[in-house]
Formats: C-alpha cells, structure tokens, sequence
C-alpha cells in the first residue's frame, strides 16, 4: 500500500510531532509512506472566506501533487473535508478537474479511518492508562462523520475514555471564524474547556491540531493540569513530547 501525507499547514508549522507519529503509525501498518514536496495548503481558508478563484488554484496544485497513491491520508477532519466536500464542488462546471476531483476524494482518508479500515486497531502497541477524553472536530464529525473510529483506537490503548458534555458543539476555531468573530469565539472554547475540566480527564485527544491549539490555550489561561495531544501522538506513544500549548507564554 502506498500512501501519501498530506501533512497540513498547522502541523508542518506549529506541531511537526503530530506528522512524524503519522508516519510511524501508517509504516505500523506495512505502508510505504510517501510526503509529496509539492503540496501546499488545501486552499480552506480562501475557500471559506469566498475566494474561489485562489482556492481553485491551490487545488489543482494539490490534485496534481497527490495523483496515483493507493491512499492519501490527513491527520485533519478540517483538510480531509475540504479534499472530500469542497474540491468537486469547486471543479462543478470542469469535468475533466471535476473526475481528477472526485478521484482525489475517493483515496483520501482522515487517519482514523484509515487506521480503522486497515485493522489498525491490531497495530497500536502503545499503552496509556489515564482518563483520556475526545473532541471531535466539527469537520470529522459532521462532514466525514468520523465519530466511533477514533474511539476505538483509543479503547486499544487501555485508557479510561470519559465524553465530554455538549460533545457535538464547536471548540470555537472554525479557521478564520475566531478572527472575524472573537467574542463568541472566545465563549465557546470557554465552555469548551470548562467540559474538559469538568469529564476529569487527564488528557484530551483530538484529531484537528487547530481545535487543540484552541482549547489547549483556554485551558492554559485556566492554570488546568489537563494535557492536549494530537490523537496520532497518542497512539503511536509519542507522549514524551511537550503537551500541546505546554510551551506557549500565556
């Protein structure tokens, strides 16, 4: 099996951790990982702001990077949802774009499911005892409907996996949504952390690095002991790293 990574902005960026337990756990499974250095960002935030023009360029620059892979795999809800959803909704009136589209759409995986459809569950030899608990993205949730892969992974560890109150509910990030809209940004992952604080548990996992960035800085601002990894680092044992938002000044 041969598996591109579409790493992402945030994680090629802030938490380059999350790409290397990728990495780790798709070899777990006797892939051939290949990185494509022409990627570039999925084009979401240009597309979620109206500019369909530039998001359409970026795309077909990651069509054409990511062309002939058995599978192309994202540590992402929000990117694997933009490949899935949006890419043949903006090539809708190019037909030849549009099949490459839809081709795309059809090998990408978010993480956990291809974990999940690949017997990855067998493959997770980490361990981790604690109340673990999980917040799904709003783009995994609702646009993939990734909600029991990502649990099950986590039962595999052995740890105690308490949900979070209000589960469904946004963390607040929406990409650009907590610069255009602070405010009610910024009450939503309040509530969002008070949840965390409340289920008791001793870490929180999701699979998007932009929530965890969200919340992982609210529950700092909270002086909470609660640690934040990326699902991918907490399956692969990656937790010798620093917890997300750990070495943040306040």
């Amino acid at each position: 099996m041969r598996v591109a990574l579409f790493v992402t902005c945030l994680v090629d960026l802030f938490r380059p951790s999350v790409g290397f337990a990728t990495v780790r756990l798709l070899e777990s499974l006797g892939a051939e990982v290949v990185v494509p250095p022409a990627q570039t960002c999925c084009g979401q935030p240009a597309y979620n702001n109206g500019d369909f023009d530039s998001a359409r360029d970026i795309a077909r620059q990651v069509i054409a990077a990511f062309d002939g892979y058995d599978h192309v795999v994202v540590p992402s809800g929000s990117c694997a949802g933009m490949l899935v959803k949006h890419y043949p909704e903006l090539f809708r009136d190019e037909p030849e774009t549009l099949a490459r589209a839809q081709d795309l759409a059809a090998r990408t995986r978010e993480l956990s499911v291809l974990l999940a459809e690949s017997g990855g569950e067998s493959v997770v030899d980490a361990h981790f005892s604690g109340k673990v608990a999980m917040h799904d993205s709003c783009s995994a949730r609702r646009e993939l409907g990734v909600l029991a892969e990502p649990r099950a992974l986590l039962d595999r560890l052995g740890a105690e996996r308490v949900e979070l109150k209000d589960a469904e509910t946004c963390c607040g990030f929406g990409g650009t949504f907590c610069v255009k809209y602070p405010d009610i940004s910024a009450r939503m992952v309040s509530d969002k952390a008070a949840a965390v604080v409340a289920s008791g548990a001793e870490v929180l996992v999701s699979g998007d690095l932009g929530c965890l960035m969200n919340i992982a800085g609210r529950l700092k601002r909270m002086d909470s002991r609660v640690r934040v990894y990326h699902l991918a680092e907490l399956l692969a044992g990656m937790t010798d790293v620093p917890a997300i938002g750990a070495g943040d000044k306040p």
